[in-house]
């Protein structure tokens, strides 16, 4: 039994619920509301000095942090994580992607629009993050269009890392429609065994969302 220690809306987060979930692992979820300092208190910088979710609580006491390490080490031995070594790097290849050169542009945007205030001078921020979060996905769609997955030849960890915040890219106000390839492997992640979806946003963010847009 494992501990996770997360926080429902983040993508970051939903990518080791989805896995743990198409694993059929047993786990126990404990909510930290990042965006209310939760993560800043003595109990969590105890679990991860660097204050942010997620982290995994093992039964031995031991922890782990950043979202990508934590699919690796959980998928290893399992269908989401290929043997072969070249797949292997490739899909790693993709996560270091995602956290990169993806995650920074439209997991940000999307945080900007549904969780600061319409006033927030981080809101000038959001021209700039769209034009690379568009950026991102042309890099993802040229990809699709000769293959169906991230992980090598399957569904795997790539997948589950880059669906995350890609499938609400248009909370942030970055467009999936010019995205053909895109929006069909959304599809088919949606299709895979056990999966689930990340949580709509709460009632205030989805204010300032559509406010934003």
């Amino acid at each position: 039994m494992i501990t996770v220690h997360g926080f429902s809306p983040s993508g970051n987060c939903h990518k080791l619920r989805l896995l743990l979930e198409q694993l059929g692992e047993r786990y126990d979820w404990v909510e930290v509301d990042s965006s209310q300092g939760q993560t800043r208190t003595p109990e969590f910088l105890a679990l991860n000095p660097n204050g942010k979710v997620p982290v995994v609580e093992f039964s031995d006491g031991r922890t782990l942090s950043e979202s990508n390490a934590i699919l690796y080490y959980l998928a290893d031995g399992s269908d989401f994580l290929p043997v072969d070594l070249w797949q292997r790097a490739q899909a790693l290849s993709w996560m270091n992607f995602e956290q990169y050169s993806h995650e920074p542009c439209i997991a940000v945007a999307r945080f900007i629009a549904g969780w600061t205030p319409l006033d927030s001078p981080r809101r000038a921020e959001l021209p700039k993050l769209r034009e690379r979060g568009h950026q991102a996905l042309a890099v993802m769609e040229r990809h699709l269009q000769t293959s169906e997955w991230f992980t090598g030849d399957r569904y795997g960890i790539a997948d589950i890392a880059l669906h995350a915040y890609t499938d609400v890219a248009e909370h942030g106000g970055i467009a999936l429609s010019p995205y053909p390839a895109i929006r069909a492997w959304l599809a088919r992640v949606r299709a895979t065994p056990g999966f689930i979806a990340l949580p709509e946003p709460g009632p205030q963010a989805a204010r300032l969302i559509a406010q934003t847009l």
